[in-house]
């Protein structure tokens, strides 16, 4: 469930936090590989938690390097 304080952004609000065209948080709705919360039959939100979790779900790591073995 939503937290009650959390916000919630337009496509186009999502859209810059992400850097992206309006057309990428609307296809993530479409999807469904993004909550979000529709607001009458047209209207739809992106709680910005639900934002957050979809950056971090898609962080990647930097690699560490290996030591080498020696070889005799």
């Amino acid at each position: 469930m939503t937290d009650p304080l959390d916000r919630l952004l337009t496509v186009a609000e999502a859209a810059e936090v992400l850097n992206t065209s309006q057309r990428f948080p609307r296809r993530l709705i479409e999807e469904r590989r993004i909550r979000f919360v529709r607001i009458g039959p047209r209207h739809v939100r992106i709680p910005e938690s639900a934002l957050h979790e979809f950056i971090e779900a898609g962080l990647v790591e930097p690699a560490t390097t290996r030591k080498r073995r020696k070889v005799a």
